[in-house]
């Protein structure tokens, strides 16, 4: 099977991006990380993994339960950057404190994959922005100027494994327009077809 690497994702707009990347450079200022910064055009939250082998039966059906996730817009600031201890050291954004509507649109999200039948990977769900790669040393903890993102819309984003460097592909983008504590809608049925 090809490879078709597929995930979810909040998606920043310019004004996050550039503030993000600034955070990221002040941080490799005060500690160099030893690896790379990530290409502000790369920035991004992933919400859930599809895999690296996703059949087109299965992005199709995921497209299609996308458009039917109903959520309210909401505000997620980052206002911490970290590490994770794993063998890439990657260096991260992410919120002291998750937002109750991150987690509620994110368990929105994955009950209508489950539902129209489309496999995850089995990943924790812990919010952050990758700013860099294959650091040195770890980052402790620590607090930066917080940066205020509207979340008001999500993605469907394919990594480009075969173009060097890597490059995503935004295959589609979806509204949040629910209101606060509204219902998920019911997942959608298989006939269904995507115009």
């Amino acid at each position: 099977m090809e490879p078709n690497r597929l995930f979810f994702a909040l998606w920043p707009g310019e004004a996050v991006r550039n503030a993000c990347h600034a955070a990221a450079k002040q941080l490799n200022i005060r500690l160099p990380s030893g690896g790379y910064l990530s290409a502000p055009e790369r920035y991004h939250v992933t919400l859930l993994f599809l895999g690296d082998r996703v059949p087109k039966p299965q992005e199709d059906a995921a497209l299609r339960a996308a458009a039917l996730v109903r959520a309210a817009p909401f505000t997620l600031t980052l206002d911490q950057a970290g590490s994770f201890r794993n063998r890439e050291i990657p260096w991260w954004l992410g919120a002291r404190t998750t937002p109750p509507a991150l987690g509620d649109f994110h368990g929105r999200l994955r009950d209508a994959m489950v539902q129209a039948n489309v496999s995850l990977e089995r990943m924790r769900f812990v919010p952050h922005l990758t700013i860099a790669r294959n650091a040195k040393i770890a980052l402790p903890p620590t607090p930066i100027e917080p940066i205020r993102w509207e979340i008001a819309e999500f993605a469907l984003i394919r990594s480009r494994l075969d173009l060097k460097p890597v490059s995503y592909e935004l295959l589609g983008r979806w509204p949040l327009l629910g209101a606060a504590g509204e219902p998920p809608a019911p997942a959608a049925p298989p006939q269904l077809t995507l115009f």
